[in-house]
């Protein structure tokens, strides 16, 4: 499991999810903080290239030996490339949340959106 941490470079949402925004582009996972409640990832689905994600709604699933949970897009735009690695060694997630553990990259419909996510320290203050 990886050591808790919140990189700066990020931006979160209050679902646990953070995004890393290149440009028009951004690359999703979820934080530290969703890996280490969910326990070991055991299966993650992921969406279709080309799918459309909107702001604040559940785009796939990340399973682990607890539960399923939803995973919330931080901000909206086109699947534009998925992480394949994931299917054949799904505990990149707790391993290296924001590294290799990254889910999706998405093309930005509006990159305003994002001046609605949180900074590192904002995330790690709403955290119980």
């Amino acid at each position: 499991m990886a050591e808790p941490n919140y990189p700066d470079d990020l931006r979160y949402n209050a679902e646990h999810d953070w995004a890393r925004i290149e440009g028009e582009q951004a690359t999703f996972g979820i934080t530290w903080y969703a890996q280490d409640t969910l326990g070991e990832v055991v299966f993650f689905t992921p969406p279709a290239l080309g799918a459309s994600l909107t702001k604040d709604e559940p785009y796939t699933e990340v399973e682990s030996v607890k539960a399923v949970s939803e995973v919330v897009a931080p901000l909206s735009g086109e699947v534009i490339e998925v992480n394949d690695t994931l299917a054949q060694n799904p505990q990149l997630i707790n391993e290296d949340p924001y590294g290799g553990g990254w889910l999706v990259r998405i093309r930005l419909a509006d990159p305003a959106e994002a001046d609605g996510l949180m900074d590192a320290s904002a995330y790690v203050a709403s955290l119980p």
